[in-house]
């Protein structure tokens, strides 16, 4: 009987072990330790049906290092817009010295035009910052689209052969994943 008593143990013994990994399997192994998510790992995950890969908005939102410590989508949603606004400024400076530095009449025709498109962005999407920042959603994704579709792109049409300052894909960029997030920030606190 000693031996049927040592088998039922052995085996109870052996179901636990399976029982308890198949629950630390189950729940991510040992995560207890490893860093917890942060809200920009969540909300960049989140992007996929905007056509922004997490590595994207994760690259383009942590040019500021704060926004591993942002708590929230609406935060997170700030911190997006005031890095348009900044990128925007820094294209607009690009295209300014480019334009002082052109040499042919088609360039500097060029460089005006598209920095009138930037003075015209800077003031609306300070306001789209402002607006995010006030937690009014209502009209920054439409702020957002024109500043990615209607500058940027805009400026590469005009262009040609013309080459533009590196800011200006860079602010394409920006704008275009700040958009993704705003609109997904909108739609999960449903604003």
């Amino acid at each position: 009987m000693a031996m049927g008593t040592s088998s039922s143990i052995l085996g109870g013994a052996l179901l636990l072990v399976l029982v308890l990994s198949s629950a630390i399997d189950v729940h991510g192994g040992s995560s207890s330790r490893a860093a917890p998510r942060s809200a920009v790992d969540d909300l960049c995950n989140s992007l996929g049906d905007h056509y922004v890969t997490p590595d994207m908005c994760v690259s383009a939102l942590c040019i500021d290092h704060s926004c591993r410590s942002a708590r929230g989508l609406p935060e997170l949603a700030v911190l997006a817009t005031r890095l348009t606004v900044t990128n925007a400024t820094v294209a607009k400076a690009s295209i300014e010295s480019a334009l002082a530095h052109a040499k042919d009449a088609k360039g500097k025709k060029v460089m005006r035009s598209c920095l009138q498109l930037y003075v015209g962005a800077v003031p609306r999407l300070q306001w789209a910052a402002r607006s995010v920042a006030a937690g009014r959603y209502s009209g920054v994704s439409e702020v957002l689209e024109a500043a990615c579709w209607h500058v940027s792109a805009e400026c590469i049409n005009l262009a040609g052969e013309v080459a533009l300052p590196k800011e200006n894909s860079e602010f394409f960029f920006m704008a275009y994943i700040v958009q993704a997030v705003v609109d997904w920030v909108k739609l999960s606190i449903g604003h």
